[in-house]
């Protein structure tokens, strides 16, 4: 019987693991669980998969989750300190799907108690890509990639040698905005940034996709992955969401990774390595969609884009202070503060001030050196979000 472990499992992703691993409950010993504010979802799943424990991010909520977990052998917990403590339970194989830089210590937690990790956080490797690929080495840990655009690099990956492979393209569906006029998205609601014409995630991410800063985590988050230079690592518009990634050879060969819009594949695929099992997922009928269409990115109307290219260009912390204020600029607009637009100055901004990060941008790359980068980065990102609003 396999232990498993899910952190972030009342999210998307979360969902549709607890759905493969409800269909094959005999096979795995569910070890912990985790989540947010959804303190029912929490409990409901944690009471019928029988963890050992659920956590709350919240240690506000944690009466709340005791209350929902009563009459059960589930513990309850709460806090950062006890989504530590979960990861450091023996597990085999580790789901991490927290949002945002809160995902990064359980994670490498996880790799270094020796669990195989299958990241779904795109922040981890964003943040910490040095620190954790180097942390999975020295444990003798797998790291599987779970977005689905690095799932299909994987797999396109697999039997080949990477000194034959010139260039690896991620397909982005274009989010909500991609056919807008650029003169109106400055007027973009947060109802319409937070409606996906493809897939079925959750706000944030959502309205990631419709700024493309979605896109520019993953481009970070290729370079850190498969160890391939900037200028090798593309971005193609395909709002069919079919194609989600193609690795180019240098024999002129395209290897491409073709499947419906369902996460329960790299899931599925992450679960189940190295074997392929059986996964409830559409299979498509190419004949009836009868072609795909590709377009390359604007980055007049995603500027995320370009942003995420200076990153790379200075790699060091320069990813963690990236994604910290963009995470605090995303706030900004979700409470109505800021424009849909304004989220890519404002992390342009906190870029270019280095003074406001304390030359961290630069410095080595520690858990500490991470932490206290994204804690510069938010304050500086409020900052200039202040002066956007006074």
């Amino acid at each position: 019987m396999r232990r498993v472990s899910i952190f972030g499992s009342t999210g998307s992703i979360g969902q549709n693991t607890i759905d493969l691993i409800k269909r094959d409950l005999d096979a795995y010993d569910v070890v912990a669980l985790s989540g947010a504010q959804n303190i029912k979802l929490l409990a409901e799943d944690a009471i019928a998969l029988n963890a050992d424990v659920a956590v709350t991010a919240d240690k506000r909520r944690l009466q709340d989750l005791k209350d929902a977990l009563a009459g059960s052998s589930v513990k309850a917990a709460a806090g950062q300190a006890a989504l530590i403590e979960a990861a450091d339970r023996p597990a085999d194989w580790v789901m991490s799907a927290i949002v945002g830089a809160a995902g990064l210590a359980p994670g490498i937690c996880a790799l270094e108690r020796g669990a195989t990790l299958a990241l779904a956080n795109k922040e981890t490797l964003v943040c910490a890509g040095q620190l954790v690929l180097e942390t999975a080495k020295a444990n003798d840990t797998r790291l599987l990639p779970v977005d689905s655009e690095h799932s299909a690099v994987f797999q396109a990956l697999i039997g080949e040698d990477m000194a034959a492979v010139e260039r690896v393209i991620i397909t982005a569906s274009g989010g909500a905005f991609r056919d807008w006029p650029l003169d109106k998205l400055q007027d973009a609601t947060l109802d319409q940034a937070s409606a996906h014409p493809n897939w079925d995630m959750g706000q944030r991410i959502t309205i990631d996709s419709a700024s493309m800063f979605n896109k520019a985590l993953e481009l970070i988050e290729t370079r850190e992955y498969f160890d391939v230079e900037p200028d090798q690592i593309e971005v193609l518009v395909h709002p069919e969401s079919m194609i989600h990634a193609l690795v180019g050879f240098r024999d002129g060969a395209l290897m491409a990774h073709v499947g419906p819009a369902d996460m329960r594949h790299a899931i599925g695929f992450a679960l189940h390595y190295p074997t392929r099992k059986h996964l409830p997922v559409e299979r498509l009928d190419l004949a009836k969609l009868g072609s795909f269409s590709f377009r390359a990115p604007d980055e007049l109307r995603w500027p995320a884009l370009r942003l995420a290219r200076e990153v790379m260009d200075r790699r060091g912390l320069a990813g963690a202070i990236f994604n910290a204020a963009k995470e605090t600029a995303l706030d900004g607009f979700i409470s109505g503060r800021i424009r849909f637009t304004d989220m890519a100055d404002v992390v342009s901004e906190v870029l270019g001030r280095d003074k406001d990060t304390d030359g961290l941008i630069d410095a080595a790359m520690t858990l500490d050196n991470v932490v206290r980068a994204d804690h510069l980065a938010r304050m500086a990102a409020t900052a200039v979000i202040e002066t956007k609003t006074g």
